[in-house]
């Protein structure tokens, strides 16, 4: 029973030696000459002059959700594109493949104007 699992170990302790022996012949290997400079942060050629972990604004983050919300939902586009001149073909698909999408588009639609309306694209 355990003999069918002899495969899997093996596959894993590869992927673990190409993983582990580089990093293991490099520190080996390279030679290690740390100087100050070498372990100065580096932050565009000039000392950083703030904490890394500043806050952020809230802003930021809703812009980066709606991107992807309206993205996520673009893409949803794709699939119904890619069946088009099939629906198209289907007498009976016809009218319902147009009104799907056009609620679906009427939706979002709505989203973004209240999106829009609320200011939350608006950047002060």
């Amino acid at each position: 029973m355990l003999e069918n699992y002899f495969p899997v170990l093996v596959f894993i302790l590869v992927g673990l030696a190409f993983g582990v022996a580089p990093i293991v012949m490099g520190r080996l290997i390279a030679p290690h000459r740390p100087d100050s400079e070498k372990l100065s942060p580096f932050e565009c050629g000039f000392e950083p002059f703030e904490d890394a972990r500043m806050k952020f604004d809230v802003r930021y983050y809703l812009l980066a959700i709606l991107f992807i919300i309206f993205d996520l939902e673009i893409a949803f586009l794709l699939p119904w594109a890619t069946i088009l001149q099939e629906i198209a073909g289907t007498e009976s698909l016809r009218l319902f493949g147009f009104f799907e999408m056009f609620v679906f588009l009427g939706i979002l639609v709505i989203g973004y104007i209240w999106v829009w309306k609320k200011g939350a694209l608006d950047w002060e």
